[in-house]
């Protein structure tokens, strides 16, 4: 722990203060005054090494342990392919293609989403219910509604 005292990383170092401290019988709040930090963070410290050993020197992923589920319990895949295979004009918007900022909107107007959340977390979401998102294609689509009809015409030689 020592050798963490002289260490560059600022994690390593505030933690080898802390331990140290607390293995001269020092209590947390002293630690924490001394130090200038809180409390709680003293007792993790502490309660890491206690678990880890020296593994809790070194500062973890600061990556959330869960993501937080954004969609109601009921919302399926089901659900959400029958969307995506609709063109987003049929729900009033003003393009042919799907994005992901479109679908939360979407999933917001439904109540599937009780807030707007971002594209990543969008993504994560249709990850975990098996959705592979791939990015949208540029195809040639009209809101035409003769479009269908029209286009053999346009397109024969």
């Amino acid at each position: 722990m020592t050798a963490g005292l002289r260490s560059a990383d600022a994690f390593v170092l505030r933690r080898s203060q802390i331990l140290l401290a607390s293995a001269r019988g020092e209590t947390p709040p002293s630690i924490a005054k001394a130090l200038s930090c809180d409390e709680q963070t003293v007792r993790h410290a502490i309660h890491a090494f206690n678990q880890q050993g020296r593994e809790a020197l070194q500062a973890g992923s600061s990556r959330p342990h869960h993501l937080l589920t954004v969609l109601r319990e009921d919302v399926t895949t089901e659900m959400f392919k029958a969307v995506l295979h609709r063109p987003p004009r049929d729900f009033g918007f003003e393009t042919s293609l799907w994005t992901l900022d479109l679908l939360v909107k979407q999933c917001v107007r439904f109540g599937w989403m009780t807030r707007s959340v971002s594209i990543e977390t969008m993504r994560q979401t249709l990850l975990r219910l098996g959705i592979n998102w791939k990015r949208a294609k540029h195809w040639i689509t009209s809101p035409d509604p003769l479009y269908q009809e029209k286009k053999p015409l346009a397109t024969d030689s």
